[in-house]
Formats: structure tokens, C-alpha cells, sequence
């Protein structure tokens, strides 16, 4: 894990993109604050680049540097979830502005997962994180069922987890505006 970690930080911090595990299913990421990076990440889902995709940190003191005015129930929510649960908070910052959605915000999720938590741990910015997958197309629910072509396009593949046949499922999704009020996207 720890040589696959230092191989995923080289590619990031070249501007690179990567396939890893994460606390959900298989991602595709880059440096959430590299532009260019960002848009190779667009270009291999074949997504439009008003879609917006979520990044992972790996503490919720770091999401305070990505989000100016972080609404208070959002800390609980941090908190008190026992799975996966990604929060879209308004008044992104300090990104890749090709990754903040038109109105401003942003979808981050702090992992708690070995593997990505290390590496964000390690790399020290938020890391993109969107399913391994041409947009539209079914969500692989492991690494044998990444198609070939996103295999392909990415600088680096992790080794690790590569045999975990678990199907893990995707993150909650919250979205809080500005005065704390939310809205349950995905359970």
C-alpha cells in the first residue's frame, strides 16, 4: 500500500490522473486544484465540465480551506455519519475553477477508508474523486469491471484492493446552503 501511495502522489503532484480505491467505489482523481488535470479527468468520463464532481479530504479541518463559512450542522453531520456521506456546501474556494459547480459550490467527503484517507493524508490537497466510468455508463462496483478504455487513459493504477470483489455502494449526498438548511440528494 505505502509504495502505491508514494506512486499516486507523484502522478498527482505532476498532474497526473489516477485510478485508486476509495471509501465507496473505484475513483478516478487528480489534484482537485490543477485545472488542466481536472479537465483530462472531464475529457476521459466524456462528461460535460458543468457537471460537477465531489473531492475527498481527509480530515474536516480540511474542508474549512475549501469552503469559506462552513454551516454549523455540517460539523455534526461530519461527525455523527457511520458511512460514506458526501456534503455539498456553497462558497467553494482554493479549487480548480473548472470543478466548482456554477453556483459556487462543491461536493467534498472526508474518507475514512485506509487507502484514500493515506493518500490525501500524504498529497495535502483535496483529490478528486468520480466513479471509473464513461459518464451515463453503469458505476463498476469493483476494479475487474473498469472497462479497458479507463484503464487506459489514466497515468497510474493503485495494486491495492485491486481483488476485493466486495460490491461497495455509492456515498450518501447532502446539500447544505448558506443558512444551514438541507436537502437529502442520495441516501
Amino acid at each position: 500500500m505505502q509504495q502505491d501511495i508514494i506512486e499516486a502522489c507523484k502522478v498527482l503532484q505532476a498532474g497526473g490522473v489516477i485510478i485508486y480505491p476509495t471509501d465507496t467505489v473505484w475513483g478516478i482523481g487528480c489534484d482537485a486544484t490543477n485545472e488542466a488535470a481536472v479537465q483530462k479527468v472531464f475529457e476521459i468520463k466524456k462528461r460535460a465540465d458543468s457537471k460537477a464532481i465531489l473531492v475527498l479530504v481527509d480530515s474536516s479541518v480540511k474542508v474549512d480551506f475549501y469552503v469559506s463559512d462552513v454551516p454549523e450542522i455540517a460539523w455534526d453531520l461530519i461527525e455523527y455519519t457511520e458511512k460514506p456521506l458526501t456534503l455539498i456546501y456553497p462558497n467553494a474556494r482554493n479549487l480548480a475553477h473548472n470543478l466548482v459547480a456554477e453556483d459556487g459550490s462543491i461536493g467534498i467527503r472526508v474518507t475514512k477508508e485506509e487507502f484514500s484517507h493515506k493518500l490525501c493524508q500524504r498529497f495535502r490537497k483535496a483529490i478528486v474523486s468520480t466513479s471509473a466510468n464513461i459518464s451515463g455508463k453503469p458505476t463498476p462496483s469493483n476494479f475487474d469491471e473498469i472497462e479497458e478504455e479507463i484503464l487506459n487513459s489514466v497515468d497510474y493504477v493503485v495494486n491495492y484492493r485491486q481483488n476485493d470483489v466486495s460490491k461497495p455502494k455509492p456515498s450518501g449526498i447532502i446539500k447544505i446552503d448558506k443558512g444551514g438548511l438541507f436537502k437529502i440528494i442520495r441516501e
